[in-house]
């Protein structure tokens, strides 16, 4: 069973200070001259907008912990998923402010609040060329369902599974079209947001792992990385083999400079894994996929720690918590998966006032 610390939540939510703003982007201007006459057509001759700007809200405790959590959700997702679980328990927005951390959560370039870049007309289209492809990705409900643990195939549940299913419907509603994502324009936007709040820690989940680990590498304003179910970085020349997969392979992860991996070599890195992963090659290469991702976890970890790290990889099992999907933070344990991290931040000295 999990020890608690004494991070653990207070009886009472006090909020000092809470808001919104946003961070980046860039103004784009339709050729011609804007005609008002015209814009009930919605017409972009001489119009400015802006595109690929990040949307933030945080919450502020009152005499917070020295360093704030920046929460960075995954793909197919929002902002929205720290908030509220799926079936009305409190997120980690909340959970973790109780135990002292100022919270900021965003919602990443071309996604949610943060806008997506089109205009009027076709998709992505601004007079006539285009901006980003006139294409969009969406999980459906049988992906969704397989390589996010929710079951072993759809409708099919695992036997131990701490995921919500009651309100699975609710989970299944807050997607959102991926829309062209760009993983220097969002790591550049968390660099930016790093700029304006200080020193502060980032928790970031799947897709975002990877841009989290380019914003480590670039920004001295980060103190500390945990990451739930990411893809991986390594350094240029030493990308490990692809791993097999059941059919095929998929690449161990995305090299980056020497410079940038030493630099993620001098901050404390976790990486969170939940239940009922494959530890053999299956058929099911949707789900297949997430047992190639903790074999390059191990190769990731063993990596920066040459280099003199202090990379960790926790399976949530061995800390006895069992059933966790790939959503751990919004499962019916979540209190449980949050005092890892407040375990974890205390270990490495991140959790003071």
């Amino acid at each position: 069973m999990t020890a608690r610390t004494s991070d653990t939540d207070d009886v009472h939510l006090v909020v000092a200070r809470q808001g919104s703003f946003f961070v980046g982007g860039r103004r784009l201007t339709a050729p011609g001259t804007y005609d008002p006459a015209l814009s009930p057509d919605g017409s972009d001759p001489g119009q400015q907008f802006w595109v690929d700007q990040m949307y933030v809200q945080y919450q502020v405790p009152e005499n917070p912990r020295r360093y704030p959590l920046i929460l960075v959700h995954g793909g197919s997702g929002t902002g929205r998923v720290w908030e509220t679980t799926p079936d009305g328990r409190e997120g980690y927005q909340t959970l973790m402010l109780r135990r002292g951390y100022a919270v900021y959560i965003v919602d990443f370039p071309r996604r949610g609040r943060s806008g997506y870049p089109s205009f009027n007309g076709p998709f992505g289209t601004l007079a006539g060329e285009p901006v980003v492809a006139n294409r969009t990705g969406q999980a459906g409900v049988q992906y969704a369902w397989s390589r996010w643990r929710l079951g072993p195939r759809y409708p099919e549940v695992f036997p131990a599974q701490q995921f919500p299913m009651q309100a699975v419907d609710q989970f299944m509603q807050h997607l959102v079209p991926t829309v062209s994502d760009d993983a220097e324009i969002i790591s550049s936007a968390l660099i930016q947001l790093l700029d304006k709040i200080g020193p502060a820690i980032l928790v970031t989940h799947s897709q975002s792992g990877l841009f989290g680990w380019l914003a480590g590498a670039r920004s001295p304003h980060v103190q500390g990385i945990v990451s739930y179910e990411p893809g991986f970085v390594f350094k240029q020349g030493e990308v490990p083999p692809p791993i097999a997969l059941y059919k095929g392979s998929q690449p161990a992860g995305t090299p980056v400079t020497p410079a940038a991996f030493a630099r993620l070599a001098q901050i404390p890195l976790q990486v969170v894994y939940g239940d009922n992963i494959p530890s053999q090659p299956i058929p099911d290469l949707v789900a297949d996929g997430r047992r190639a991702q903790v074999a390059a976890s191990k190769l990731f970890a063993e990596a920066l720690n040459k280099q003199g790290g202090q990379a960790s990889v926790l399976h949530l099992p061995e800390a006895g918590l069992f059933g966790n999907s790939h959503f751990m933070f919004s499962d019916l344990n979540n209190v449980q998966v949050a005092d890892q991290l407040s375990l974890f931040l205390r270990g490495k000295g991140l959790h003071r006032r």
